[in-house]
């Protein structure tokens, strides 16, 4: 019994055209080369390296002190979580006891951090796909995060806001006040994304099964966060691998069934709900204290190598780092982050989709370049 292929759409021979690297929605330096039947793909091959960034080697060539800084530049729209992932390495490498209200504070700057970037990935994922509203929207509710940011340590993109050991400051007087407000206003906001979005008729066909990408294959691909979670797979590093203060906090993770393009979405507008939770607790419990653990002025490690992973707002961020024991400067320096891997699903879930569906899953994967070509 022969099986059924696939016909060609038209009687014609199919055709390879460039998206990108210059593409609106490429969502930075991204150049996909795609081979179409029509307007169906057929193949999808991903180019990068546009960006030549060499923060690694850069790393390599820095004290420990000052890479907290180079770390901002990868997910320059989640760089709190750049900076956790990175000094929580140091600190395990160290054998340093961060002190318990600088782990409380760094718990309530991811979540914020987290916030922020899914608002970002809201916005444009919905722009994408035509919806222009939800993006004034998303900005306006992140611009509230930017102000936060912005009276803690100064800045409103590249924080720096962390320090092997603690922290550098504390939190602003009337600062608590400050971020429960603006989890209550965060709140009431969420049904107006959700009324414009979860059961609109042109979003849910753009995004309804488009994209499908079973458990098994999440995991044979490497896909971290949101979009393996979308696939029904419970991995969430703050709840298997407790760091900062998660160990204390009661939240949920939030699954998908299918894996497609809207699990995906409705996972992350969950994790919404489920960030504003973390800070409401960690907020008013703030407990009293140091915010700086006793650290050398010149940081220099023991020799050994050792590995440290985060739940970054776009999945499992890991840093690798070895020592000599002699070198204020990482002899060598690695990092696994989640653009970069998760973009490996996209030549699997664009297959058999028409073209304007690939913008869809450049967004609902929510990469950054400068991650990627980092």
């Amino acid at each position: 019994m022969q099986t059924e292929t696939l016909r060609p759409m038209f009687d014609t021979d199919e055709m390879v055209i460039n998206m990108g690297p210059q593409h609106p929605s490429t969502h930075g330096v991204l150049r996909l080369i795609l081979k179409l039947d029509g307007e169906r793909v057929v193949a999808c091959d991903p180019v990068i390296g546009y960006l030549h960034r060499g923060v690694e080697k850069l790393c390599e060539s820095r004290d420990y002190t000052q890479i907290v800084l180079i770390t901002d530049r990868m997910d320059y729209v989640a760089a709190a979580t750049n900076n956790l992932g990175y000094v929580e390495t140091i600190e395990k490498l160290m054998s340093i006891e961060v002190p318990r209200r600088a782990r409380y504070i760094r718990t309530i700057l991811s979540e914020l951090q987290r916030v922020a970037s899914h608002l970002l990935w809201l916005g444009t994922h919905a722009a994408d796909l035509g919806a222009l509203t939800v993006l004034l929207f998303s900005l306006r509710e992140r611009e509230l995060v930017l102000d936060l940011f912005e009276e803690y340590c100064g800045a409103r993109l590249t924080y720096n806001a962390m320090r092997i050991g603690g922290q550098p400051v504390d939190v602003p007087p009337g600062w608590d006040k400050k971020v429960l407000a603006f989890c209550d206003q965060q709140e009431q906001k969420l049904p107006e994304y959700e009324t414009l979005l979860t059961h609109n008729r042109i979003f849910v066909e753009r995004t309804k099964d488009i994209g499908i990408i079973s458990a098994a294959d999440a995991i044979g691909i490497g896909l971290s966060g949101p979009p393996l979670r979308a696939s029904g797979v419970y991995r969430d590093v703050r709840k298997d691998e407790p760091y900062a203060a998660y160990d204390e906090m009661e939240f949920d993770v939030p699954l998908g069934v299918k894996g497609d393009t809207y699990d995906r979405y409705l996972v992350r507008l969950e994790e919404f709900r489920q960030s504003l939770r973390i800070i409401r607790q960690a907020m008013p419990g703030l407990p009293e204290g140091p915010i700086m653990a006793k650290v050398p002025r010149l940081i220099k490690p023991p020799a050994g190598e050792t590995y440290h992973a985060i739940e970054a707002p776009k999945g499992e961020l890991g840093y690798f780092v070895v020592s000599d024991g002699k070198s204020p400067s990482p002899h060598r320096f690695r990092v696994r982050p989640p653009s970069f891997c998760n973009l490996q699903a996209l030549p699997q879930l664009v297959k058999g989709h028409l073209v304007a569906d690939v913008v869809a899953l450049i967004g609902t994967i929510d990469i950054v370049l400068g991650e990627v070509d980092r």
